[in-house]
C-alpha cells in the first residue's frame, strides 16, 4: 500500500519546483516542503519519539500545517492537532489525555503552546526546517495499521474524545477522492478548515498526494460568503470545501463567466437547498463522522429545477459499506428509517483510552465473512432510497451539529456545572423562529446566587470552543420533571424576549445591522452579539456591512472584544476620528 509520505515524496522528486501549499504570504514548493519535513522527521527521531507517539501540531492555518503534519508522519508518530483558537484549558486537557511529550510549534502560532508540564517539550518547526539535518526521509516502517493522525471531538461524558485514525484508511480517503475528483497536479485546491477539524485533512493530503497545489484561504474570505467568491476566483481554486452553512451561501452569489472553480465541496451538516440558477461549479454533498475518516457517502447534488425532495447525503465511498439496521441490528426495509451503521477501510482504530466505549460504538460486523470486519454505529438515523443514495432523518440521541461542529450538550453543561454559582445544567438546541439552530442552557443557582450572562459566557469561553458557547443562558428555581422523574425538557422555556434599551447615533445604527443580521425585533446597546446567537460567519457579515455603512474595516477579533453595540460604537469612532484626522494631514 502506497502511504501519504511516500506519494509526496515522489511528487517532489519529479517535480521539485512545483507550487505545493500557499497562504499567509507564504509559499512551498514540493522540494521545500519535502526536505522541511525530512529534517523535522529526523529532529523528532533524534528526541526518541516512539512508533504511534501522539506528537502535538499547533500552528496557525499556513503552509507550516502541511510540513508540520508531515514531518510527524515522516518520524513515524501520530500528529494531533492542536488549535491555537481553543482555550488554553481545553488544550491542556488534550496535551494531557494523549500523553503528549512533544509539541511541534511555529513561531507564528497565535499563542503560546500549553507547556506548564515539564514533561512537554516544544519543538521549533522553524528551527528544525532550517537546520542542517539531512533532507533525505529517515527510516520509518509504516504499514496500513500505523496511527496517523488523532482528532479530538465533543464527549458526551464531559469531555472530549480522541479519535485514532491509521494509515490504510487514510490512503483509501485519499484514492477515492483523487479517482472520484479526477485530481491532477493542475488542480488547485482551497483549505478553509480549522486544524482541529476534520476536514482539514481531507483538504491536504489528497491534493498533495496528486501533486496539485493546496491554498490556505484567508481568514476574512473564510466567514464572508461575496468576499470568499471573490478569493475563490482570484487564486483561481478549481476544487473548494466550504462548510454547510457557507456552501449555502455561496449558492446565491452571482459568479463571474471566466471563474476556474468547477467543484464545490461541502458537509459536516444538514444541507437543506439545492443550486438554483447558473452556477460554474458542481455542488457535492458528503457525510461522514470523524471515525470514519472524514468522508463515508458522497453524492451531487442536482439543482432544484431537476429532482423534488430534500438533498440526500449520496451513497458510500469505495471500499465503504453502510448498513441501515434496526436497534437489534436487523436490515431495515428500503425507505424506513434505521440507524446508520458504517463499515470498511475508513473505520478508525478507536477511541484514545476509551476501552468501553470503543467495544460499545465499533463492534463486529454480522454480516461480513471477514472475522475482523467491523462496524461504527453512528448515532444517525437515515433512510435507503430507491437509487441507493442516503436521506439523513436526524439523531436517536441528544447530539447536535452546530455551523458544521459535532456537540455533547452533556459536555457544556458538564462545564456549567463546575462554576460555583450554578447546581445543575441542562443545554439542548432549538429551532428559532427562522429554522436557525440555537444552543440554549438552563441552569439552577446554589445559594441564589446568579451570575450576569456575560460572566457565565466568560467563564465557559475560557473551558470550551467558541461554537460551543450557548446563545442564552436561562436560570430556573428548579428543573420541570416528568411523571417518572426525568427532567420534562418540553417543558423548559424559552429565553426572555429582549427588552427595549435607548441607543443613540453610532449604537443605533449598529443596532439595525445586528437585528438584522440575528433576525430579531431589538437589539440593546449593551446585548451580546454572541450571546443571542451570533458567530463567527454572520459576524464576518456584520464586519462586511459596518464597511459598506461607516466606511470603516475592522478586524473580526474586533467584533469579539467589543461584542456590544455600545462597545462596537465606541471602536468604531475611534477608528473615523482616526482615519479623518490622517485624511486632513495628507
Amino acid at each position: 500500500m502506497k502511504f501519504v509520505t511516500t506519494m509526496i515524496a515522489s511528487r517532489a522528486a519529479a517535480s521539485p519546483h512545483a507550487l505545493a501549499v500557499a497562504g499567509a504570504g507564504e509559499t512551498l514548493t514540493y522540494d521545500e516542503l519535502e526536505c522541511g519535513a525530512n529534517r523535522l522527521a529526523h529532529k523528532l527521531q533524534a528526541l526518541g519519539i516512539r512508533a504511534e507517539e501522539p506528537i502535538g501540531l499547533m500552528v496557525d492555518r499556513s503552509p507550516a500545517v502541511a510540513t508540520g503534519a508531515l514531518g510527524i508522519l515522516k518520524a513515524g508518530g501520530a500528529y494531533l492537532p492542536l488549535d491555537p483558537a481553543l482555550p488554553a484549558e481545553r488544550l491542556a486537557f488534550m496535551r494531557k489525555d494523549a500523553g503528549v511529550r512533544f509539541i511541534v510549534s511555529s513561531s507564528k502560532a497565535a499563542c503560546e503552546p500549553p507547556c506548564s508540564c515539564a514533561s512537554t517539550k516544544l519543538v521549533s518547526l522553524d528551527a528544525a526546517t532550517d537546520s542542517g539535518l539531512p533532507a533525505i526521509p529517515p527510516p520509518c516502517a509504516l504499514d496500513d495499521r500505523s496511527l496517523a493522525y488523532i482528532i479530538y471531538t465533543s464527549g458526551s461524558t464531559g469531555a472530549p474524545k480522541a479519535v485514532l485514525i491509521e494509515h490504510g484508511s487514510l490512503a483509501n480517503l485519499i484514492a477515492w477522492h483523487n479517482a472520484a475528483f479526477a485530481v491532477t497536479a493542475a488542480v488547485r485546491a482551497s483549505h478553509i478548515s480549522s486544524i482541529g477539524f476534520d476536514a482539514a485533512v481531507w483538504e491536504l493530503w489528497p491534493y498533495l498526494a496528486a501533486g496539485a497545489s493546496v491554498h490556505f484561504v484567508d481568514e476574512f474570505a473564510r466567514k464572508e460568503p461575496e468576499a470568499l467568491r471573490d478569493w475563490l476566483c482570484a487564486n483561481r481554486i478549481t476544487i473548494g470545501f466550504a462548510p454547510t452553512a457557507l456552501a449555502e451561501h455561496l449558492l446565491d452569489c452571482s459568479w463571474p463567466e471566466d471563474c476556474s472553480l468547477h467543484t464545490v465541496l461541502t458537509g459536516a451538516d444538514t444541507l437543506h437547498r439545492r443550486p438554483t440558477g447558473r452556477l460554474p461549479f458542481v455542488l457535492i454533498n458528503n457525510y461522514g463522522p470523524t471515525e470514519c475518516t472524514v468522508v463515508a457517502t458522497s453524492g451531487a447534488i442536482s439543482s432544484e429545477s431537476h429532482t423534488e425532495g430534500p438533498p440526500t447525503i449520496g451513497a458510500p465511498i469505495a471500499n465503504t459499506v453502510c448498513r441501515v439496521l434496526d436497534a437489534t441490528l436487523r436490515p431495515v426495509p428500503p425507505g424506513e428509517t434505521g440507524e446508520l451503521h458504517i463499515g470498511g477501510a475508513g473505520v478508525a482504530r478507536g477511541y484514545l483510552n476509551r476501552p468501553e466505549l470503543t467495544a460499545e460504538k465499533f463492534i463486529h460486523d454480522p454480516f461480513s465473512d471477514d472475522p475482523a470486519a467491523r462496524l461504527y454505529r453512528t448515532g444517525d438515523l437515515v433512510r435507503q432510497l430507491p437509487g441507493g443514495e442516503l436521506s439523513f432523518v436526524g439523531r436517536i440521541d441528544n447530539q447536535i451539529k452546530v455551523r458544521g461542529f459535532r456537540i455533547e450538550p452533556e459536555e457544556i453543561a458538564a462545564a456549567l456545572a463546575r462554576h460555583s454559582a450554578v447546581t445543575s445544567a441542562l443545554v439542548a438546541a432549538r429551532l428559532d423562529a427562522h429554522g436557525e439552530t440555537r444552543l440554549i442552557a438552563w441552569m439552577t443557582a446554589s445559594n441564589g446566587a446568579r451570575p450576569a450572562d456575560a460572566l457565565i459566557e466568560e467563564y465557559l469561553r475560557g473551558i470550551l470552543p467558541t461554537y460551543m458557547i450557548p446563545g442564552d443562558f436561562v436560570w430556573l428555581d428548579e428543573f420541570p420533571l416528568t411523571a417518572n422523574g426525568k427532567v420534562d425538557q418540553a417543558a423548559l422555556p424559552n429565553p426572555a424576549p429582549v427588552a427595549v434599551e435607548s441607543a443613540s447615533g453610532t449604537e443605533s445604527r449598529l443596532s439595525v445591522i445586528i437585528a438584522g443580521l440575528l433576525r430579531v425585533p431589538e437589539v440593546r446597546p449593551n446585548d451580546n452579539f454572541f450571546l443571542m446567537g451570533g458567530h463567527s460567519l454572520l459576524g464576518a457579515q456584520m464586519i462586511a456591512r459596518i464597511r459598506d455603512v461607516f466606511g470603516v474595516q475592522l478586524a473580526l477579533r474586533n467584533l469579539f472584544e467589543s461584542p456590544t453595540p455600545a462597545s462596537l460604537a465606541a471602536t468604531i469612532d475611534a477608528q473615523c476620528v482616526c482615519t479623518a484626522a490622517a485624511g486632513a494631514h495628507a
